[in-house]
């Protein structure tokens, strides 16, 4: 039955012809046939009316132009001196080191190791026992033991004292697991550091030698893997500003230069962070002159129109989607340099070590109709722009520096999560500012919520309080009013109360100074606790011998507060050694605030 329906044209041409089964079709493929054997002249593409082109060009307006040649050649005479010394903050100077990034140098904070009793960045610690350990393996692995037994963690016993311990559950586990079975490579450090020897208290036998030169060798890896400043030459960190603040001096024959970075804290350094003045030292390095000839190049950039006017740029970057502002002067100056001054300016590649602050002395320029050109900063042909100019360091305004900073710093930097991170509010019905311990460092050594370990220190003593007035009766009540008297409401323990005071021989300057507010549970019979901060950034002067108050200054609070970050940095540097080092950051806040904080309040009985 199938069969049946197939139909077989015999004769093809009249069933095409006649349309008989429309299902039949035909196709031809159109392709280009030569006459002859050679491609040579097909191939060439010639123009046969070039006065068409060149009309378009004309009508294109590509011939209007200024009778002016392209720059061909240029010669530069560049000027440099090296960073030669460095003072941080208040300190003495010191010789500049250069196997670690500026920055590095400048932001470097102490790794907080223990916070009163309390034993912090155990992971630091136990890290550095396992590299002793590991040290002692080949041949003196016999004093494993020992090490751990006589630098080891303990467990302290439970009291209100240690509710840094017994109020946190997970420091609490890993107080457990290590307390007896693993080594507190940081005690021994500070024995070693103390003037202490390796084999103290261990040995004094055949080994006692090989021991001490293996503290040696512990003590400089320590150093090397992590970036710890020395308190009294390279701490820049001004606690009562919230900010860095270090100096630097470029030494050549002529002159010395002083570099001075005053507020630094966005952890962004480069030639902007700096303000240049003239150095009142000897100097005291030799005279760096360099003389190139150069090719200058047309600068190029994403989206920047095409010379040709008919040809059509990418859509990569759009001009057009930029919406300014009435008071975003510079981008309507980056839209106008981008669409109308692009193509006249050009470039000359001049490649300089880094750590050089340099000073073009002499260029020249020679275009191709064979004319020279003495080029000159705008500085020096406009006395009315001496105030800014990009890539120019600032000064003191008296003078003309045209210097160019070449920084040592860092390309790219990693950066760990917050450490530490408090947010400074100011609070306007309570007349004082803030400090909310939004993170604070754990045993472990990262940052747990402030705001969930003081609740859970709070709950703690609560629970003991409880405890011990189970068993009473309480007290009948005097009488049946119905509200209460309250001294002062509660506030949560990670915020921390800074008030305002005059300044020393000062009536009208002010100054924040850092408070306690008291834990105080119903039914407590010790006395109230002075709730003490988490975080190094607000234990300023609390973990001396004896203990300094802490003041900040009250303008470097605005109405919109600011936020203060420390955390872990790593980079790799241009020898390809890592650096890793504990770095402060401060950013814009988010506003006022509000603690609820009330005095002399009447409550309802419940």
């Amino acid at each position: 039955m199938e069969q049946a329906l197939i139909q077989v044209p015999v004769n093809i041409s009249a069933v095409l012809a006649q349309r008989t089964l429309p299902t039949i079709t035909q196709w031809n493929r159109l392709e280009g046939r030569p006459r002859t054997h050679h491609f040579d002249k097909a191939l060439k593409a010639e123009v046969r009316d070039a006065l068409w082109m060149l009309t378009k060009q004309w009508q294109m307006g590509e011939f209007i132009a200024n009778d002016a040649g392209s720059p061909i050649s240029a010669k530069a005479h560049i000027h440099q001196s090296s960073i030669t010394r460095y003072q941080a903050a208040e300190n003495t100077f010191q010789p500049y080191e250069k196997n670690i990034p500026l920055e590095a140098k400048a932001e470097q904070k102490s790794i907080p190791f223990t916070r009163n009793q309390e034993l912090l960045s155990i992971d630091v610690r136990l890290h550095m026992g396992n590299y002793w350990i590991k040290l002692l393996a080949p041949a003196l692995g016999a004093y494993k033991a020992d090490y751990i037994r006589t630098y080891k963690f303990e467990l302290p016993a439970e009291s209100r004292s240690t509710d840094y311990i017994y109020s946190q559950k997970n420091d609490l586990q890993l107080y457990k697991a290590i307390a007896g079975r693993s080594m507190d490579g940081y005690a021994f450090l500070q024995h070693l550091q103390n003037g202490g020897l390796a084999s103290d208290g261990i040995t004094s036998g055949a080994d006692q030698a090989a021991l001490d030169t293996l503290g040696k060798a512990f003590v400089a890896w320590y150093k090397n893997t992590f970036l710890q400043p020395d308190q009294q030459q390279n701490n820049a960190w001004l606690p009562n500003q919230l900010e860095y603040q270090f100096e630097c001096q470029a030494e050549d024959q002529p002159k010395t230069t002083r570099l001075t970075a005053q507020e630094y804290y966005d952890g962004n350094l480069d030639w902007y962070s700096f303000n240049s003045t003239p150095g009142d030292g000897s100097p005291a390095g030799d005279t760096d002159n360099k003389t190139d000839s150069l090719i200058p190049a047309h600068v190029a950039f994403d989206g920047m129109p095409d010379t040709r006017w008919w040809k059509f740029e990418d859509s990569k970057t759009s001009f057009a989607d930029v919406s300014p502002a009435t008071t975003d002067l510079s981008k309507l100056l980056l839209i106008e340099f981008g669409l109308i001054y692009a193509n006249d300016w050009f470039l000359i590649p001049f490649t300089l070590p880094i750590g050089k602050l340099v000073n073009i002395q002499g260029l020249t320029v020679s275009n191709n109709f064979g004319e020279v050109f003495w080029i000159e900063a705008a500085e020096a042909s406009n006395t009315a722009n001496k105030e800014w100019s990009m890539f120019k360091l600032k000064n003191d305004g008296l003078t003309t520096d045209t210097s160019l900073l070449l920084a040592p710093t860092a390309i790219k930097v990693q950066e760990g999560a917050p450490v530490e991170e408090v947010l400074f509010i100011r609070d306007e019905v309570a007349n004082m500012v803030w400090g909310i311990e939004t993170t604070v460092p754990s045993a472990e050594g990262w940052g747990v919520k402030g705001g969930e370990r003081a609740l859970q220190t709070r709950r703690y003593h609560e629970a003991i309080v409880k405890a011990a007035t189970s068993g009473t009766t309480p007290a009948a009540p005097l009488n049946d009013a119905k509200v209460t008297y309250l001294p002062m409401t509660d506030v949560p323990e990670h915020w921390i109360p800074f008030i305002p005071v005059k300044v020393d021989n000062s009536t009208r300057d002010i100054q924040l100074q850092r408070g306690s507010m008291l834990r105080i549970i119903s039914g407590d019979t010790e006395k109230p606790a002075k709730v003490k901060p988490g975080t190094s950034i607000l234990r300023e002067g609390l973990d001396k011998t004896t203990p300094e108050p802490y003041y900040v200054h009250e303008e470097e609070i605005p109405r919109a507060g600011i936020r203060v970050t420390q955390c872990f940095q790593r980079t790799r540097w241009l020898n390809g050694e890592v650096v890793v080092w504990l770095g402060m950051k401060k950013k814009t806040g988010k506003g006022e605030g509000s603690s609820n904080l009330q005095f002399d309040v009447l409550q309802d009985i419940k």
